[in-house]
């Protein structure tokens, strides 16, 4: 058998593409030497060195590649502050089952949950079995996908959702989108169904607001209908993983429910009165004007629900001492806000009552009569 020199042997490991190989071989060949291994158990252990070199490096380039937020494994996640979540409910997510039957998840809850942490353990799961994770938020992919639609790549661009193994879409919700959000989320969604590749998604959003997050409530139920064919839905909640340190209250002021969707804040000081979206205080506003500081106190007590009581009482005793209306010397000023809004602060000096409606800015009031 002839002999190969350190030049030829070079050549065959980089033909053969054996970096690791090259880099090693020269000091297990001599240990082999000096502890007298078989061939086979050398060539063993050479070849084991190359494979677990290559499945690392593999690893950290396929987390290179799959862009999650921050690096989490399962181990980390605590499930003690989970009151039904238990980690053997993940079970078949975590193996290799979650990528060859296609199937998805949604994590619902409350912000702070642990929601992306959870998607990119997963997703990290799917890396260490050999599968490939992309990772994005639902702002960036409706972003993406609807300027390549404008510009006519749309099908070019889908590929960098619909390619890779597994697919991780965090935080739908909680930013606002264009209106063709879902119609570009469609695409991404049906094709990986359709080729049965899983998919990942967080929201802070029931599903049944789903249609107002995207725009299109058959979309989004059509969405919906293919994630959760061969996935489930898992509802986190606990207190919040950042802010439990500070023992907060963990209910939401009642406003916060009442919040728009796409992330418009409601108002700091809400309007107390409204009634298929028109204000009483405008009806009060007008009586004060037209008919006089009586009518307009009545007005106004019904514009503000609690004051109801307090108002007639005023309305009463006007009338019961003859006070004048507008026209009278017993009525003193209507004012507006600073802002203004349609609140006024009527007052009845004859009586030493003062009756207000705020309209909850807190801003300082302007005479206007």
């Amino acid at each position: 058998m002839p002999k190969l020199s350190e030049g030829q042997l070079e050549l065959l490991f980089q033909r053969l593409n054996l970096a690791h190989t090259r880099r090693i071989y020269q000091d297990l060949a001599d240990r082999a030497e000096k502890e007298d291994w078989s061939y086979r158990d050398f060539l063993a252990l050479l070849l084991a060195e190359e494979v677990a070199h290559r499945k690392q490096t593999r690893l950290q380039r396929f987390t290179r590649k799959a862009h999650f937020p921050f690096f989490k494994t399962i181990d980390e996640f605590d499930f003690s502050l989970q009151t039904t979540l238990r980690q053997s409910l993940l079970g078949s997510y975590l193996g290799l089952d979650f990528v060859t039957e296609g199937r998805s998840l949604i994590l619902y809850g409350k912000t702070g949950r642990g929601k992306t942490h959870l998607a990119v353990a997963i997703g990290y799961r799917a890396i260490q079995n050999g599968f490939e994770t992309f990772c994005t938020t639902a702002a960036e992919l409706v972003e993406d996908l609807s300027n390549a639609s404008k510009n006519g790549r749309l099908q070019e661009s889908l590929l960098t959702y619909t390619r890779p193994h597994v697919l991780v879409v965090d935080e739908v919700g909680y930013l606002t989108y264009g209106p063709d959000a879902a119609n570009v989320l469609f695409h991404v969604v049906n094709d990986r169904h359709l080729k049965k590749r899983p998919m990942i998604f967080t929201t802070n959003k029931p599903l049944s607001e789903w249609g107002k997050v995207l725009h299109d409530e058959d979309l989004a139920a059509a969405i919906l209908d293919r994630i959760l064919e061969r996935g489930r839905l898992i509802h986190l909640d606990g207190p919040s993983g950042r802010t439990r340190h500070l023992n907060l209250d963990e209910v939401l002021p009642v406003a916060a429910e009442r919040a728009r969707i796409s992330g418009i804040r409601v108002p700091e000081f809400p309007e107390p009165t409204r009634v298929n979206g028109f204000e009483f205080k405008r009806i009060a506003y007008f009586f004060i004007l037209v008919l006089g500081s009586d009518a307009g106190a009545l007005a106004a007590g019904m514009s503000a629900g609690v004051g109801t009581i307090f108002s007639l009482s005023v309305f009463c005793r006007a009338s019961l001492f003859g006070i004048s209306g507008r026209g009278g010397e017993s009525w003193k000023s209507v004012s507006r806000c600073g802002c203004g809004g349609d609140g006024f602060l009527s007052r009845v000096p004859a009586l030493g009552i003062c009756h207000s409606l705020h309209c909850g800015c807190a801003r300082g009031w302007e005479d206007i009569d």
